[in-house]
C-alpha cells in the first residue's frame, strides 16, 4: 500500500470518528477508531449517508426544518410527525429528552424506535 492511500484510509477513519463523536456518537461497539493502524481496512469508513445531521429546535424550527432533520434521522414519514411536533409546541427548555413530545406521540402508537429517532433529531 502506499503512503498516499495509507494516509487517505487514516484521514478517512479520522473524519468519522470525529463526525460520530461530534453529533453523540453511536452505542455501537464498531464506532470506535483507532489511528494507529495505517492497514486498517477500507471497509470500516461509514456512507455518507451515515452521517448524523445536527440537532434542530423543537420549539423554533420552521415545519420544514423540523422534516428535513426527521427524514436525516431516518424517520418514516417525516412530514407527518414534523407537524405533530409542531402541534404540541412549546416544549420546556429544562427537559432534553423531550418528555411532553413523547408523551403527545405515544397516542399515536408510533413504536418505541420511532420516537427515539424523532426525538434524536431535536433540541428542546
Amino acid at each position: 500500500m502506499s503512503g498516499k492511500a495509507a494516509l487517505l484510509i487514516v484521514s478517512a477513519s479520522i473524519a468519522t470518528t470525529v463526525a460520530f463523536t461530534g453529533c453523540g456518537g453511536s452505542t455501537s461497539a464498531d464506532s470506535t477508531s483507532t489511528t494507529s493502524g495505517a492497514a486498517a481496512s477500507t471497509t470500516t469508513a461509514a456512507p455518507a449517508t451515515a452521517a448524523p445531521a445536527a440537532k434542530v429546535s423543537a420549539n423554533t424550527a420552521s415545519e420544514d426544518d423540523i422534516a428535513a432533520a426527521l427524514k436525516a434521522a431516518g424517520v418514516s414519514n417525516p412530514s407527518r410527525w414534523a407537524e405533530e411536533v409542531v402541534e404540541y409546541r412549546p416544549y420546556p427548555a429544562e427537559d432534553p429528552n423531550l418528555g411532553k413530545l413523547r408523551d403527545n406521540l405515544a397516542k399515536y402508537n408510533p413504536g418505541q424506535e420511532t420516537v427515539d429517532k424523532i426525538v434524536s433529531a431535536l433540541t428542546p
